[in-house]
């Protein structure tokens, strides 16, 4: 192989994604359903792109309007009709009509296979000089699967389904794992070939195996490394199966490129995520989407970080954030809330039980207690009371805070936006700022304390009836 040129490198592949998945009950298209926030069918084209399949095509049918956007970058076809997996990759012909070369066959509902197995799989079928090389597993309960049968050559003969194998041909153990790669020519010759004669009145893929070896081309079978690649999600459980194994393989990367996971079967890291060497995670956490964590990071526990970029040294305890930024040294938790377009700086922190939206909080900064921040900047060094809040929304449109550096705004203070208390002021706990406040001086906006003697004395008679 070249070096910079993966294995698969001149390959078409289609991928399958027509299916309904009925035993997923559900209103989605089951190829659309997530693993660690990726859709089915992507982690199949993606594992193509990876093996350097240069041309994709995805067939898609049942409410393809949910699935066609999760596949825009690919070529796409459309199968009318689910008359079958033949007719699935039949829909692909004209898409690939004059390709020569290999065609990977692949299932959009595998989210596991690996962009290895794909090479593998291609250059099985061309160093042999294949009509077709399908990917086989061995199973310790393959009941539900097409059996591998085999001709006195070793070859693959053809490829019996469940309902139609007799009790010899289902006691077999090599299964058929839905992938496939054909020689294009050979692959579409035999498709035009295949009938339904069989227990679900369907146009197998399956039957082009036979006609391919029936017209004297070469079938041979590759063995899964590892079966688990090839688990097909068809329900929920299998949904679930294949997110734990998908969480395992990408903890295992992490963990071996000097990750500490704390409890990594309960740590969710998507496909995306990118962690530095000494970064920590605690358990009970997740990590989405294109989040990134710089190192000596300490994230979680019970943590949900979704398209969050935290920096190195940061301590992230208990918070959702979502689309948020963690500069160098920034703090946020226990419980805390960092909404889209939160921005820490360097050493700033977010405390228990603050939620902060679309606002900067400055380097140094401190929003420690009970508040809540939106649509504000806030300036270097500021300390935020307990309590207080931005006052940013008036029911109809959002305004902007602005507190300067080295201000001190007192504890449950209520912002009325737009306004801005300017560098050095102070503010009194339990003011109401509706007007600026300028710079290094000390605003009071409450209500003057009252004080009548013996008024609670004086109730408390009245109370018991004296």
């Amino acid at each position: 192989m070249t070096e910079g040129v993966r294995g698969a490198a001149g390959a078409a592949a289609i991928v399958l994604a027509a299916g309904a998945g009925t035993r997923m009950k559900s209103k989605r298209p089951k190829v659309a359903h997530e693993v660690l926030g990726r859709p089915l069918v992507r982690w199949v084209v993606e594992a193509a792109r990876e093996a350097g399949v240069e041309r994709v095509v995805a067939v898609v049918g049942h409410q393809r309007e949910q699935v066609e956007p999760l596949v825009a970058d690919v070529e796409v076809v459309v199968q009318h009709e689910r008359k079958g997996t033949a007719d699935a990759v039949a829909a692909a012909a004209e898409a690939l009509a004059g390709f020569e070369g290999s065609v990977a066959v692949l299932s959009g509902d595998c989210p596991l296979i690996t962009a290895g197995t794909i090479e593998a799989l291609v250059a099985a079928r061309e160093e042999g000089g294949c009509a077709c090389v399908v990917l086989t597993m061995e199973m310790a309960d393959p009941f539900g699967y097409g059996r591998i049968i085999r001709g006195a050559d070793g070859g693959v003969e053809r490829i019996v389904e469940q309902k139609d194998a007799t009790p010899e041909e289902a006691a077999v153990a090599e299964c058929n794992s839905g992938f496939y790669c054909f020689d294009a020519k050979a692959l579409f010759e035999g498709l035009a070939q295949v009938g339904n004669d069989n227990a679900q009145g369907e146009f197998y893929l399956t039957d082009v195996l036979e006609i391919c070896r029936r017209a004297g081309g070469k079938v041979a079978a590759l063995r899964a490394a590892d079966p688990a690649e090839c688990l097909g999600v068809n329900s929920r459980a299998q949904l679930a199966e294949a997110q734990a194994l998908m969480r395992d393989r990408i903890n295992g990367r992490h963990l071996a490129a000097g990750v500490t996971l704390y409890d990594p079967a309960t740590t969710w890291i998507g496909p995306d995520v990118k962690l530095a060497a000494d970064v920590a995670v605690l358990p009970n956490t997740m990590l989405m989407g294109a989040t990134s964590v710089g190192e000596d990071s300490v994230v979680g526990p019970n943590s949900r970080l979704t398209d969050t970029r935290v920096g190195a040294g940061c301590t992230v305890d208990e918070t959702v954030a979502v689309q948020a930024v963690l500069e160098d040294g920034a703090t946020a938790g226990p419980r805390a809330y960092l909404r889209p377009g939160a921005h820490l700086m360097a050493g700033a922190k977010a405390g228990t039980h603050v939620e902060i939206k679309k606002s900067t909080i400055g380097p140094g900064s401190k929003v420690p207690h009970l508040s809540y921040i939106g649509d504000a900047t806030i300036g270097r060094g500021v300390n935020i009371g307990a309590g207080s809040i931005t006052c940013n929304y008036d029911g109809h449109a959002k305004h902007a805070t602005v507190v300067g550096d080295g201000a001190f705004v007192g504890s449950d203070t209520m912002m009325v936006a737009p306004v801005s208390i300017g560098e050095g002021a102070v503010v009194a706990a339990a003011s109401c700022i509706t007007r600026d406040v300028s710079a290094d001086a000390l605003a009071v906006a409450r209500a003057r304390q009252t004080e009548i003697e013996g008024w609670a004395a004086k109730r408390r008679k009245v109370s018991a009836g004296e």
